[in-house]
């Protein structure tokens, strides 16, 4: 068969991957091409194995770049080779899908090529699709937090874990947050692990009520927000080493907890990365040595006495979940929509020409006033822009506008 113009071949471990175009610029503002990405995860390959290998993964693509459109796809490429393992995975829709499962270099070479930017994997072993071996902190903070605040939290994360008798390992997101996971003994369901990371998104909250929320509704929430849907079912979140759609491609970088203090996330790129594990290795090559018990987890969320809390809007109700009602229509917040888009940047683009007509309002807003949603939907995700005005004088509160942008946002979903 003759080569295609532009490609590599590479031999990686006795496997041959063929990286297309491999010239093609996926960070046009760093400059980084296909065969950047490619050569990154294979010179960290072995930490990002550990994070994601053996897990069934979706893909998260980029074909054209940070600067294109991306898509969601659970159902591995049924052209792909023979060496690349799938497993398949039955969602809360009534779905199913066979889903990539890594288990070696040549794969993640193989995934990078397809435009994967991000590995993410689900928390659960391919062996066992049912029981999660790993509960997973999400801090996020709400728009206008510093990242010192972020890394105050993760500090009371690590006592509230220890407390208990488990192990918290941390990593940068990548972008403006802090994972910390934890591995589990894989005996609990998947309700189970996310009350669990509930209970603990409380703790935290109690701990740090300044600093800290576990209310799941943006126009609830202050501080940083300790996502504990991230454990539901069917969600994924970038694993360790994974490389992020931003203008300098920067890394979610595992971390040794004396570390978090000093850190900032631009240090950790596709370029700096692969020099620092060659200098300190991978920072969390103990994570799977000590597995712990959610017990005593399970049983704080019974001493905390407070139930459920909301879960994500695409999930069927549960049982003695509250009611799933924005408090925007149960308390009639001033919440009004901008604008709804395919790109971030348009949508941004939007709500700045809102301010413009509008700025003696705008000059009384919040940064947590500016509500940002990246909505999913079954394949690709759009971004929508509210804005609480519960700040803004009554006398000088906008009305609803025709959003700008207004775009289709429903067509591929």
């Amino acid at each position: 068969m003759a080569r295609k113009t532009g490609a590599e071949v590479l031999d990686i471990g006795g496997r041959k991957v063929t990286v297309t175009n491999a010239a093609k610029v996926l960070f046009p503002q760093a400059g980084h091409t296909k065969l950047d990405l490619v050569k990154y995860y294979l010179a960290v390959a072995e930490g990002a194995l550990r994070g994601a290998g053996g897990r069934p993964n979706m893909l998260v693509r980029y074909p054209n770049g940070v600067a294109g459109e991306f898509f969601y796809q659970k159902r591995a490429p049924e052209s792909r080779p023979e060496w690349v393992e799938v497993v398949e995975l039955r969602f809360p829709s009534g779905r199913s899908a066979e889903e990539v499962v890594p288990r070696d270099a040549a794969s993640l070479a193989w995934m990078a090529n397809l435009g994967c930017l991000e590995l993410h994997p689900h928390p659960v072993r391919a062996a066992d699709l049912e029981h999660p071996d790993e509960l997973r902190v999400d801090l996020d903070p709400v728009p206008g937090v510093k990242w010192a605040q972020v890394r105050e939290v993760a500090g009371v994360v690590r006592a509230s874990l220890e407390e208990l008798g488990l192990a918290g390992w941390p990593k940068t997101s990548g972008k403006r947050g802090l994972h910390v996971y934890v591995r589990i003994q894989p005996q609990w369901s998947f309700d189970e692990v996310r009350r669990a990371a509930l209970a603990l998104a409380r703790e935290v909250e109690r701990r740090a009520p300044n600093l800290a929320t576990s209310k799941w509704w943006k126009e609830e929430r202050h501080g940083v927000f300790v996502d504990y849907n991230q454990n539901a079912k069917d969600r994924t979140v970038a694993a360790a080493y994974s490389v992020r759609p931003t203008g300098q491609a920067t890394v979610s970088a595992p971390l040794a907890w004396s570390e978090v203090a000093d850190c900032e996330p631009e240090d950790f790129t596709l370029v700096t990365m692969p020099k620092r594990f060659r200098r300190v290795g991978d920072c969390h090559a103990g994570i799977d040595q000590t597995p712990g018990s959610l017990e005593r987890l399970l049983d704080l969320f019974e001493k905390q006495g407070e139930g459920d809390a909301p879960w994500p809007p695409h999930y069927r109700k549960q049982a003695g979940e509250p009611a799933r009602v924005q408090p925007s229509k149960r308390r009639r917040l001033p919440l009004i929509e901008i604008g709804r888009a395919k790109k971030k940047d348009d949508a941004l683009a939007g709500f700045e020409r809102w301010k413009e007509r509008h700025a003696e309002a705008a000059g009384h807003l919040e940064p947590a006033d500016v509500l940002l949603d990246q909505m999913r939907g079954r394949y690709t995700a759009w971004y929508r822009i509210r804005v609480n005005l519960q700040h803004v004088p009554e006398k000088l509160r906008p009305a609803q506008e025709p959003l700008d942008p207004d775009e289709n946002t429903f067509s591929s979903s």
